[in-house]
């Protein structure tokens, strides 16, 4: 009867451990499930970004960074500019709630992003792990969102240099069909204006997003992803 009791003690304790994790944490097999339940594959996202999006999430979260670990946000610039290479998931419901353009700085390249920098007046973008703030009214940029870099040498300037999410005509599929590739802002990742406000309401307030790029230096010395 003693054995029987401790036993049921014992799987107690290992189930509500269990359900807090699966509750309040990310725990392995449900998101590397999700990778495939969402066929993102398909959306042209690889898993190994996906990968590195999850585990500096992981990293923020634990660090008591992220209001909100339930959302992600990748801005995939290994990608074309043509793609759709912004991805809004939904970890907690298992949906990918947006899936649309997203521009780079004038001066990180033309189709494709090549260069990054954290310098003010740069005109590049600024890759690494962002957490969301608040929406703001940009005197140019109209309805907009802060993103506060948090690694230190990559992207730890953004909010000295004003980098926003914010809508442009120019990160449109028809400004592609005008012009070959989209546009490009200052540096700040841009969106489809009738995606603009949707997103945002939907990110805002201390998520995750994550701007990648396939930098060695990068991936091998971000305190978030070693």
């Amino acid at each position: 009867m003693r054995k029987t009791i401790i036993y049921l003690l014992f799987a107690f304790i290992s189930w509500t451990s269990y359900a807090a994790d699966t509750d309040f944490g990310l725990i392995k097999l449900p998101i590397n499930d999700l990778y495939t339940e969402l066929n993102l594959s398909e959306t042209g996202l690889s898993k190994a970004v996906f990968d590195l999006a999850i585990k500096g999430l992981d990293k923020l979260d634990s660090t008591g960074k992220l209001q909100n670990a339930t959302i992600v946000t990748i801005a995939d610039y290994s990608q074309s500019s043509n793609r759709k290479r912004l991805y809004v998931i939904d970890l907690k419901n298992k949906k990918l709630l947006f899936n649309t353009y997203v521009a780079h700085g004038r001066n990180t390249g033309e189709e494709y992003a090549k260069r990054f920098s954290n310098e003010n007046g740069s005109s590049k973008s600024s890759m690494g792990f962002y957490v969301t703030e608040h929406p703001i009214m940009g005197g140019h940029t109209g309805f907009a969102l802060q993103i506060n870099g948090v690694e230190r040498g990559y992207n730890d300037n953004a909010l000295r240099r004003a980098i926003i999410i914010h809508a442009a005509k120019y990160a449109t599929a028809d400004f592609i069909k005008r012009n070959g590739r989209l546009g490009r802002s200052l540096g700040c990742p841009a969106l489809p204006p009738d995606l603009n406000r949707p997103i945002i309401d939907t990110i805002k307030g201390g998520t995750c997003l994550f701007i990648y790029t396939p930098d060695n230096r990068y991936l091998a010395s971000s305190a978030l992803l070693n």
